[in-house]
C-alpha cells in the first residue's frame, strides 16, 4: 500500500481499539488490523460482554423466583434460554458497531485480516479469501490478546467438553455442569448456569476459591456457594474425562495425594476455564527482534518490546488479563509513540471484578500480601447484613474490609463482596490511587441510604469506629 502510517494496531479487542483510538486522538494516521468479522476482540464477542449479560439474565430469573418476599406474586414463571442468547448476540452486535462507528469517526483506517511482520515498518494482511496486501507503518502496536487454555489429552468436544467460548453458544442449559477452575471465568458461570437450573460442581487445585483473592474473601465466596447448593472441591486435581453421547465422566484426586479425597462426578457438560494462553499465532515475530518468554512478549514500562517502534499490551504480556488493563496499556503506549512522556502503569492499583453472585471487587493489598510487604496492618471491616440498603434489596451477604498502614493509616487495599461489589469498587480505587488515609475515607460523608456507605463505615471500623454495628 502506498499510504504510510504512523501507529497500526493488530487487534481490535478494548487494547487495540482504544490504542487506534487515542492514537488518531494525538493526530498520528493510524491503522487497525482485526482478523475476526466484528471488532471488539475477546472481550465483547466472547467475553466480559456476552457472560456479564447472562449474568443479568440469570439475576432476573433468581429476582423473579424471591419477587414473593418483595410482596409481588408471579404465576406462571416461564425461562427462555434461546431468548437470553438472542439478547446477548443483540447486545454485542450493537456494540460490536459501536467500535466500528469509533474507527470511522476517528478516520482509522481498518483492515479485515490476520496480520504478519515482514520486516522493518511492513506488516502483511491476509484476508479470508487468502489475498494479501501489505501495510506500511512506522510503529506497530501488538494487541493480538489471548485463547482459552485447555489441558493435555483433554479434546474440547462441545457440547460435552467446552471452553468460555463454546459455552456461550450452548443450545440448552444443561442438567449438570462441571466448572474447572475456580478464578473469575469458573465461579462467573457456576453462578450463571446454577440459576438457570443446573446442578454445578467446582473443582479447583488451589486451596481455596478464586485465589487471587483476599483469604476473608475466598471463605465469604465458598460459605455464599454453599447455601445456593453449588458444590465446591477446593484442593483437588482434575485427573481425565471420558466423553460419552450422554456425558462427561471425571476423575479427580487430592491435591495432596490423598486417596481419601478420590473420586467421579458425571456431568453433561465440562466446562474447562483453567486459564488463557497469549494469542501470537502467525504473527511472525521470528522476523522481528521481539523476546519472548513462556509465551509473553516481554515489554518494559512503557509496553516497548526489544523490537524498536514495535510496543505489545494486553493478554500478550505478563501484566493482569484485563480489558481495562489493556485498554491503559494501549493509552500509555500510543502516547509514549507520541512523545507524550505519560507515567508508566503502577499495576498495584488495577481494580480486579467477579461478577459471580456475590459479586467481588478488589484493588491494591490483600491482607496477607500487605503483611508480606512488610507492613504493619490494621484491617477495618462492615458487613452488609447492618446496611439499610441491602437489606432493602435483599442482599445481605458479604462485607467491606479496608486494609490500611497503620503507621500512616494509608489505604492499602479494598475488598469488597456482596451486592454491586464491582461499582463500589470505583471509590476504593480513588481512594488507593490519591494514597487516602482511612481516617479521611471514613469522614468523607457518604448518602444515606446507599450501599456506598459500607465503604465508609469499614474505614471507620479501621479505627473502632464504626457506628452502625
Amino acid at each position: 500500500m502506498a499510504d504510510q502510517f504512523d501507529v497500526t494496531v493488530i487487534g481490535a479487542g478494548p487494547g487495540g481499539y482504544t490504542a487506534a483510538i487515542r492514537a488518531a486522538q494525538l493526530g498520528l494516521k493510524t491503522a487497525i488490523i482485526e482478523k475476526d468479522k466484528e471488532l471488539g476482540g475477546t472481550c465483547l464477542l466472547r467475553g466480559c460482554i456476552p457472560t456479564k449479560e447472562l449474568l443479568h439474565s440469570a439475576h432476573v430469573v433468581e429476582l423473579v423466583r424471591e419477587a414473593e418476599e418483595f410482596g409481588v406474586s408471579v404465576d406462571g414463571i416461564k425461562f427462555h434460554f434461546d431468548a437470553v442468547q438472542k439478547r446477548k448476540d443483540k447486545i454485542v452486535r450493537g456494540l460490536a458497531k459501536g467500535v466500528e462507528y469509533l474507527m470511522k469517526k476517528n478516520k482509522i483506517t481498518v483492515f479485515k485480516g490476520t496480520g504478519r511482520f515482514e520486516g522493518k515498518g511492513k506488516v502483511t494482511v491476509t484476508d479470508a479469501g487468502g489475498k494479501t496486501q501489505s501495510v506500511s507503518t512506522k510503529n506497530v502496536v501488538i494487541a493480538t490478546g489471548s485463547a482459552p487454555r485447555s489441558l493435555p489429552n483433554l479434546d474440547i468436544q462441545s457440547p460435552r467438553v467446552v471452553t468460555s467460548d463454546e459455552i456461550l453458544e450452548l443450545k440448552e442449559v444443561p442438567k449438570s455442569l462441571v466448572v474447572l477452575g475456580a478464578g473469575a471465568v469458573g465461579v462467573e458461570f457456576a453462578s450463571v448456569f446454577k440459576r438457570f437450573g443446573s446442578d454445578v460442581t467446582v473443582i479447583e487445585m488451589l486451596p481455596r476459591l478464586v485465589p487471587i483473592e483476599d483469604e476473608e474473601t475466598s471463605a465469604e465466596l465458598q460459605k455464599a456457594f454453599r447455601k445456593r447448593g453449588i458444590k465446591s472441591l477446593v484442593n483437588t486435581r482434575f485427573q481425565s474425562a471420558r466423553v460419552s453421547k450422554e456425558g462427561v465422566e471425571i476423575t479427580y484426586q487430592g491435591a495432596d495425594g490423598q486417596e481419601d479425597q478420590a473420586g467421579k462426578l458425571s456431568a453433561e457438560t465440562l466446562l474447562v476455564a483453567v486459564g488463557r494462553r497469549p494469542y501470537t499465532d502467525g504473527l511472525g515475530l521470528e522476523n522481528t527482534k521481539v523476546e519472548v518468554e513462556r509465551g509473553y512478549l516481554k515489554v518494559d514500562e512503557y509496553m516497548r518490546t526489544s523490537e524498536p517502534n514495535v510496543y505489545a499490551i494486553g493478554d500478550v504480556v505478563p501484566t493482569p488479563w484485563l480489558a481495562h488493563v489493556a485498554a491503559k496499556e494501549g493509552i500509555l503506549a500510543v502516547e509514549h509513540i507520541a512523545g507524550k512522556d505519560p507515567q508508566p502503569i503502577n499495576y498495584n492499583h488495577v481494580p480486579n471484578c467477579t461478577y459471580c453472585e456475590p459479586e467481588i471487587g478488589s484493588v491494591g493489598y490483600t491482607e496477607a500480601k500487605a503483611r508480606e510487604q512488610g507492613y504493619e496492618v490494621k484491617v477495618g471491616k462492615f458487613p452488609f447484613s447492618a446496611l439499610g440498603k441491602a437489606k432493602i434489596l435483599g442482599e445481605t451477604e458479604g462485607f467491606v474490609k479496608v486494609v490500611s498502614d497503620a503507621k500512616y493509616d494509608e489505604v492499602l487495599g479494598v475488598h469488597i463482596i456482596g451486592p454491586s461489589a464491582t461499582d463500589l469498587l470505583a471509590e476504593a480505587c480513588v481512594a488507593v490511587g490519591l494514597e487516602a488515609t482511612a481516617e479521611e475515607l471514613g469522614r468523607i460523608m457518604h448518602a444515606h441510604p446507599t450501599l456506598s456507605e459500607a465503604v465508609m463505615e469499614a474505614a471507620e471500623d479501621v479505627h473502632g469506629l464504626a457506628t452502625s454495628i
